[in-house]
């Protein structure tokens, strides 16, 4: 191994793969890996819409894991493409809850980074018996706060790429970016949500690193990745990430007898540092490591060495 993910295991082909048929015409892709005897691991992606990557299994050791990854309502492999139908927080529950009875899971490690924390832990609260314990990576709580820190905080320290994000936008559309972003991204004419895709897609991963990556020379083609990503989250910010009657530090209490390893990078720029210290006030029980030289991204190196030295330590707990 080497390169950018020289601290990741080894990947291994998937022993599984396929859809999971569910309400409002979805279709739910996923796959598994590993050892299919192993400890059981479920892998949530970021976003809301961003897919699950591929490098998702890398964080486990095959050997000893049986690692369960799948795209979200909307996302990556899921069919209708980019779909915001009947996809909320309470739909993407109940898909990992089905998800789990489907494969014959009894409890599972619940793995998830950024929007992936948020969910992990919404669905914890709600299905706490299903649960053997959490790794989580740069906390997000879908607070009021933190959507306007996306929006207008994270141009405290990335301005220029907060300008390029709202001068997308006409000057007469500027005063709520986001309405009028996701009145364009939920617009039907490719030619008016693709650029608005491409755009937020820009500015979220502009601010994602420590050390921000070269300009992209794509000549602003949106990518599929894109589309989703910017169009589920965006109906997501505009509903208050559909957490709004059962908020996630408030209902702590059903998990906080669970394990809990938190990795946060100190100078997380998407979802800061302040967000994971609540949730491990709170937590008595739960770990918060903070690596030091890092951002939001997951394939920092020392957020990834982090979330593999987490899921080592997890086979502690769960062999």
């Amino acid at each position: 191994m080497n390169g950018q993910t020289d601290s990741l295991f080894a990947g291994s082909p998937a022993f599984d793969k396929g859809y999971l048929p569910r309400d409002g015409g979805h279709e739910i892709y996923y796959e598994q890996s590993g050892n299919p005897d192993g400890v059981p691991a479920v892998f949530l992606h970021g976003g809301p819409g961003a897919g699950c990557p591929a490098f998702h299994q890398r964080f486990f050791d095959p050997s000893f894991y049986r690692i369960v990854g799948f795209d979200q309502r909307g996302a990556g492999k899921s069919k209708p493409h980019a779909g915001v139908e009947a996809n909320t927080t309470a739909h993407l529950i109940a898909d990992i809850e089905a998800l789990r009875a489907a494969l014959g899971v009894e409890r599972w490690l619940v793995f998830g980074g950024s929007w992936g924390a948020t969910l992990a832990l919404a669905y914890g609260i709600r299905h706490p018996e299903r649960c053997s314990g959490f790794v989580l990576r740069g906390v997000f709580l879908g607070r009021a706060r933190e959507g306007d820190w996306f929006l207008d905080g994270m141009g405290v320290f990335f301005p220029e790429a907060r300008r390029a994000f709202e001068n997308h936008l006409p000057e007469g559309e500027r005063d709520d970016l986001l309405a009028a972003y996701h009145r364009r991204l939920t617009d039907p004419d490719p030619a008016v949500h693709l650029p608005a895709a491409q755009a937020w897609m820009t500015y979220e991963a502009s601010c994602s690193t420590l050390h921000p990556p070269a300009p992209r020379n794509d000549g602003g083609t949106a990518s599929p990745v894109a589309l989703s990503l910017a169009r589920i989250s965006a109906h997501y910010f505009i509903n208050g990430f559909f957490l709004k009657e059962t908020p996630i530090l408030e209902n702590l209490g059903a998990i906080r007898h669970l394990p809990a390893i938190i990795v946060q990078g100190r100078y997380d720029m998407v979802c800061p540092i302040v967000t994971a210290d609540a949730v491990h006030a709170a937590w008595p029980g739960s770990e918060l490591v903070v690596v030091p030289d890092a951002g939001h991204s997951a394939l920092e190196p020392g957020i990834r060495a982090g979330l593999v030295a987490a899921t080592e330590r997890f086979k502690e707990k769960l062999g």
